[in-house]
Order: structure tokens, then C-alpha cells, then sequence
């Protein structure tokens, strides 16, 4: 039996043909490591860059970044530049942006990459 779309297997995906799915994430979760790498990247004590880029979670048992409203997306990670859809960051980004995705590919990637396919636009975003 066929499948009813194409699924890709490669090992490798391209970040800058992504609208930044990854940074809209609602949570997104920062150790106190993160805050003082981000605080020494802007001049401000840890303390400082706590209060200023950090919020506990819903649950008041993590930090995470602080969002703004984006574009696209409902609201995206403050260090998000919304024009040129990339991190402002990125060399002093946090521990959870290193890792992810944590597979060989990004989901989202795939499913921007198949919907771009079907609809016959290179820059179709797909919001669903």
C-alpha cells in the first residue's frame, strides 16, 4: 500500500527556510546557567537579566523566556527578530535552542517542506 504523502529521510535540515516554529513555543524553558550567559552578553547581573527576560511557567516551578507578539505566530521568544526570522541570540542562545530539534530532523521542517510542495509556493507558512 502507498503512503499518502512522500515522508522524507535525510539527516540534514536548513533553519533559514523556517519561519522560526521552534521559538514560538509557549515554554520555553531556561536554566540559571542561561540567564548568566544572557546577562554577561548584555551587561546585567544575573539578577537583572532574570527579571528582564524571564517568567515562571503557569505552574511557578520553571523559568522560562519571556515571549512578544509575533506575525506569524500568536507570540514568539523576545530574542525572535519577526523581519529577518531568526534568533538575536544565537551565539549565547539557551541550553533547550542547542539541542533542539533532538532528532536528525526537525518535524515542522518536514511538514513546512511538504505543504510549501503542495501548495507550489517556496514561502507558504503553514499555521496549522
Amino acid at each position: 500500500m502507498a503512503k499518502p504523502f512522500p515522508v522524507p529521510v535525510r539527516v540534514y535540515y536548513d533553519c533559514r527556510k523556517c519561519p522560526g516554529y521552534c521559538c514560538t513555543y509557549s515554554d520555553i524553558e531556561i536554566t540559571d546557567y542561561d540567564i548568566a550567559r544572557l546577562g554577561k552578553h548584555f551587561g546585567l547581573s544575573p539578577k537583572q537579566a532574570e527579571k528582564k527576560f524571564t517568567k515562571l511557567d503557569d505552574a511557578k516551578t520553571a523559568k522560562i523566556l519571556r515571549h512578544k507578539q509575533d506575525k506569524i505566530f500568536d507570540s514568539a521568544c523576545m530574542f525572535f527578530d519577526q523581519d529577518k526570522r531568526c534568533c538575536t541570540v544565537y551565539a549565547v542562545r539557551p541550553g533547550v535552542c542547542r539541542k533542539y530539534p533532538a532528532a536528525t530532523h526537525c518535524g515542522y521542517y518536514d511538514f513546512l517542506r511538504f505543504e510549501r510542495n503542495q501548495q507550489d509556493d517556496k514561502d507558504y507558512v503553514a499555521l496549522t
